[in-house]
């Protein structure tokens, strides 16, 4: 019995500093992962943030060029029809659509369906205007159908959008 006292006299404080160097070892692993993750996420942070900036930048010259006032000036030429001009209009939304199209990854949710809308609402303006125009229009007469159309609507889908995403820069950045 005395043995076994003896023992435990031993054994005690044995288990004691050991579960002691456990929470010491267990508490600096912790704090070396912790901050090796969040060097990882600074060092990410370098390397993304300059691509999102990027990103939205890119996304508002979209938004600057498929609004209908620089489109017509930048690309209406005087012997255009007004189907070729509708045509000539939507294929430069197209393509501008689908050269940005991947910047959707470094952008929110929210940010890109504004985007999306702002461009199907000027899509819908233009062939809109192109329905109300006889066959034998000008491109000249198509802009102008265009301009009369963004006159009388209440709300400009690429300016919201714009702001909306000059004010998401600001705030997350």
């Amino acid at each position: 019995m005395e043995l076994l006292i003896e023992f435990a006299k031993l054994l005690i404080p044995a288990l004691a500093v050991l579960y002691a160097m456990y929470l010491t070892i267990t508490s600096f692993l912790t704090k070396d992962l912790e901050k090796k993750v969040m060097e990882y996420k600074m060092k990410n942070t370098e390397l993304i943030l300059p691509i999102r900036l990027q990103a939205y930048e890119r996304m508002c010259l979209f938004l600057e060029r498929i609004t209908p006032n620089n489109m017509v000036v930048r690309l209406n030429d005087s012997t255009y029809t007004a189907r070729q001009f509708q045509q000539i209009l939507l294929l430069e939304i197209r393509e501008e659509y689908y050269h940005n199209l991947s910047q959707q990854v470094y952008m929110t949710d929210d940010a890109w369906a504004l985007i999306k809308n702002a461009m199907e609402d000027t899509v819908v303006t233009i062939n809109a205007a192109a329905k109300d125009l006889p066959d034998d229009a000008r491109g000249i007469d198509l802009a102008k159908q265009i301009f009369e159309r963004l006159l009388n609507q209440t709300q400009d889908p690429i300016g919201y959008a714009l702001k909306s995403i000059k004010n998401e820069i600001r705030n997350s950045f």
